[in-house]
């Protein structure tokens, strides 16, 4: 007790809620800057074990889809637009089903809603 307030330690789920809303931001600005979708799954892959059985597991699972899914089109789309120049429209399309997927999960983060 310090000053008339009771000190209080932060709980363990309040901590991975606000790392899901921290990966939620860095994908977001992974849109711009790319590097960011690194260290949005870097800390999701660490923090794993620590969010299971919380609310916020699914989202640690959406977040991690996401980052492969989008690596694995952004991949794809490389050599077809070397070779027929469709890469830029798939690129594109990964890019759109990206904020798709960190809009639709940052929102059922906001209203605590779990994720398929």
């Amino acid at each position: 007790m310090r000053d008339g307030y009771i000190e209080r330690m932060p709980r363990e789920e309040d901590s991975i809620r606000t790392l899901t809303q921290v990966v939620y931001i860095l994908q977001a600005c992974s849109l711009l800057v790319g590097v960011t979708a690194i260290v949005a799954v870097i800390i999701n892959y660490v923090k794993l074990d620590d969010a299971r059985g919380t609310r916020w597991e699914s989202h640690f699972r959406w977040q991690i889809r996401t980052f492969w899914w989008a690596l694995l089109g952004y991949i794809i789309s490389g050599p077809l637009f070397i070779l027929f120049g469709l890469g830029a429209v798939l690129a594109f399309g990964v890019w759109v089903w990206s904020i798709y997927r960190v809009v639709k999960g940052y929102l059922a983060f906001n209203d605590g809603k779990d994720l398929p």
